[in-house]
């Protein structure tokens, strides 16, 4: 019996739907987002009908009698993409990677399933034909995997004929934005077509133990583009992140159902790939800026990593009536409470300023540890004096212009002193506990901007 059709009102930002319309929405409390749609009540049903999946009720089975084992996770032979799903990929679970246009989120894909030669993978590709994957894969390696199998597919309903038809271990989709059912009537990339796809995968994934890769577009606001639901019906988030102008990628968890959303995983873009950065610290320091003022070295935690970055920093007279605050890699509006505190407890006019801070290799870092070294390198440029080279910082800067303390400071002077620092300033309350016998490198304790100063300068 076919159904009948039911017009609602969903709206663009969580995906809620709604039998009225209204200009705000009362999920998520945006404005202007709900839009009018209509489908047949029973498309729900059908679409997760199309896997072939029997549709039953279950049962209610105590919580301690319910037996767990370790998961048995795949093997990505990627150590940075293992890392941040959390040691590899959990047969049935469903992976979400987002990132901007261009940024290598297929070539990522791609190269990693071509590497999985013991595992048949399935390729479903919806944005590009299969020449220009076959190129991709040249351009990766030099033999393509027998394993690997592609398809240049958008309906969903053939996507599932084909995976009845050589049982894939792996699926991939790219993307999701580009998958489309029949049984819905709206357009591909509409919040109902990726609403019902992906719990139509989902379905799928966790009934048959085959994980599922998913690769989806982003908004220009940053966030993953689709209805929020689909960020909740997956087990995993991934963000892939970096600048198209510089060579380092990141890959970042924002959700995972089997591990830390604390790792972080490296890359470096070459025109044969993604390549995996084992120690991010060499290649974000450089030995070409020593004798130069406004740079000073920061130790920095990102995730569960501990790395160094070089902060830059360039204080100049404003050209024009209004001094200019700019930030690339870090908090503007931080950076301006800092310049606060160097005007107000250590009496440097800097009102009449402009100030331009980077970081260097392109990353954006949200670490209160590198207060000091922001800093350090701005008071270094304003004066012309160069920081010793031999000489990282780590610290968080309070309004009162104390130094406190951080977190993980034992990784944070190891990485130091392995990439042979000579000395490290931290925070005098991290002194507490720490064993100084460990560790060859010179450590140093301050409380107070005043005194950081007076070591990086004198």
């Amino acid at each position: 019996m076919a159904g009948r059709d039911k017009t609602v009102f969903l709206c663009t930002e969580c995906g809620a739907d709604f039998p009225k319309w209204s200009g705000k929405c009362p999920s998520c409390g945006e404005w202007n987002t709900l839009v009018e749609k209509t489908f047949r009540t029973d498309s729900g049903s059908r679409v997760k009908s199309l896997a072939g999946l029997k549709s039953g009720s279950a049962a209610t089975v105590p919580l301690k009698d319910i037996r767990t084992t370790d998961e048995v996770r795949i093997d990505m032979h990627d150590e940075e993409l293992n890392r941040v799903l959390g040691g590899g990929l959990v047969p049935g679970s469903m992976v979400l990677i987002g990132g901007e246009p261009g940024i290598g989120k297929s070539t990522l894909i791609l190269q990693t399933v071509m590497q999985l030669r013991e595992k048949r993978v399935l390729y479903v590709s919806g944005e590009e034909s299969a020449r220009q994957i076959r190129m991709r894969a040249d351009r990766l390696s030099d033999c393509a995997s027998d394993s690997l199998l592609v398809l240049c597919e958008t309906s969903l309903e053939n996507i599932y004929e084909q995976i009845r038809a050589c049982s894939p271990e792996i699926i991939v989709i790219d993307s999701i934005q580009t998958i489309s059912s029949s049984c819905v009537d709206s357009s591909s990339g509409s919040i109902t077509q990726v609403r019902e796809c992906a719990a139509s995968l989902l379905k799928y994934a966790k009934s048959s133990g085959t994980p599922v890769l998913l690769i989806g577009h982003i908004t220009k606001e940053g966030s993953i583009a689709g209805p929020k639901i689909l960020e909740h019906i997956v087990d995993t988030v991934i963000q892939f992140e970096g600048d198209q102008h510089y060579l380092y990628r990141i890959l970042r968890p924002i959700k995972n159902r089997f591990g830390s959303t604390a790792e972080l995983g490296i890359y470096e873009m070459l025109e044969n790939g993604l390549r995996q950065v084992s120690n991010p610290s060499e290649l974000l320091l450089s030995d070409s800026h020593k004798g130069m003022s406004g740079i000073s070295i920061a130790s920095t935690v990102e995730g569960a990593r501990t790395f160094l970055i070089e902060v830059q920093a360039l204080v100049s007279t404003a050209v024009y009536g209004t001094p200019q605050r700019n930030a690339i890699g870090f908090d503007t509006r931080r950076m301006n409470m800092l310049l606060a505190v160097l005007e107000k407890r250590v009496g440097f006019k800097l009102d009449q300023k402009d100030v331009f801070l980077n970081i260097a290799g392109g990353l954006k870092v949200s670490d209160p540890a590198i207060d000091l070294a922001v800093i350090s390198a701005i008071l270094s440029s304003s004066l012309d004096l160069p920081v010793d080279p031999t000489v990282c910082v780590a610290g968080e800067i309070g309004l009162s212009g104390e130094i406190r303390p951080v977190n993980r400071i034992e990784q944070r002077i190891s990485e130091s002193q392995k990439l042979g620092f000579g000395r490290i300033l931290i925070p005098s309350e991290n002194m507490h506990g720490l064993d100084l016998k460990k560790y060859s490198i010179g450590i140093i304790a301050v409380s107070k901007v005043e005194e950081a100063f007076k070591l990086l300068f004198s």
